[in-house]
């Protein structure tokens, strides 16, 4: 009787994304060249993963409800939160399937957590997540299940959600939270500029140099930074990145995209939350553990 070794992966990071302004990936001919660095740091999550996701949990800014809540429609439609944009923005489709398994596991880890959490068996993807997987994961071939904010809006709730989310990271399930690090609609212009400067340069100290203790204080005081209430009047695109720093656990924060210049002059920035891993050099070394096992 044969038998086989288990190959244990590296566990997969957290990532809070800025997802930048409305549905920006299919309006090249109006905003230029403004996405790009946002578009190539997307496009690189993907190969910077050591093997590819099971599934994806995403916690949009763009979802909101009394308790926190699962989408489990088993192929989600769209949900066009928005406005004012070309009529072909409303037709964009992005197919993934969802997951009411993952749903129900992620039921079972918050129970288990004393966090209260409903379903929704309706909820399509808004543009928090569907701008973010279809630059990131364009095959659409990932199952997907939504994840809401809780309309209290507190921090701790949020990063201690987080916390008990974290074991989907060794289950091969990628953790993405969707807001910006700046969301002030009315001083997206120069006036937002300084204040967008100093609390980006608050989150860069925080997120890439605290222990991880320090890293959830810190975030749960959010207000007390540099402009936060400037930047951020209402914290809902903040509120995925508690929820990211939470599943990270101890794990390094790392800036993987910046820029000072969105919409002519603010400061938004992405972060990711663990080692990062070639996924040539990982795929190698699996290979060499599989080698190495047929010599025994």
């Amino acid at each position: 009787m044969s038998t086989h070794a288990v190959v244990t992966m590296e566990r997969m990071p957290t990532y809070f994304v800025s997802h930048g302004g409305g549905p920006w990936p299919w309006m090249k001919d109006t905003f230029g060249s403004m996405f790009d660095r946002l578009e190539k740091s997307l496009q690189q999550m993907a190969r910077s993963l050591a093997e590819r996701p099971k599934a994806i949990l995403i916690i949009s800014a763009h979802w909101t409800r009394t308790a926190f809540t699962l989408s489990t429609h088993p192929t989600p439609p769209m949900y066009y939160d928005y406005s004012g944009f070309p009529e072909k923005t409303f037709r964009i489709k992005y197919s993934a399937s969802g997951s009411p398994a993952l749903a129900e596991r992620i039921s079972a880890l918050l129970a288990a957590n004393d966090i209260a959490a409903d379903q929704d068996p309706h909820r399509g993807f808004d543009h928090g997540v569907f701008t973010v997987l279809a630059v990131a994961f364009p095959e659409a071939d990932i199952p997907v299940v939504q994840l809401s904010l809780r309309e209290d809006c507190d921090p701790a709730a949020h990063i201690e959600l987080g916390r008990a989310l974290a074991p989907l990271r060794d289950e091969g399930i990628l953790i993405i939270g969707s807001g910006m690090t700046y969301h002030n609609l009315r001083k997206l212009n120069s006036d937002g500029a300084t204040p967008s400067r100093q609390f980006d340069a608050w989150l860069q100290k925080v997120l890439t140099t605290t222990s991880a203790s320090e890293r959830g204080e810190q975030l749960i005081s959010w207000t007390d930074a540099p402009a936060a209430r400037l930047v951020h009047p209402h914290p809902d695109h903040l509120l995925p990145l508690m929820v990211a720093v939470g599943a990270a656990s101890d794990d390094p924060g790392t800036c993987v995209y910046h820029e000072d210049a969105m919409f002519g002059s603010i400061t938004v920035s992405s972060f990711r939350f663990g080692h990062v891993v070639d996924r040539h050099t990982a795929h190698s070394q699996i290979a060499d553990r599989s080698r190495g096992r047929r010599r025994l």
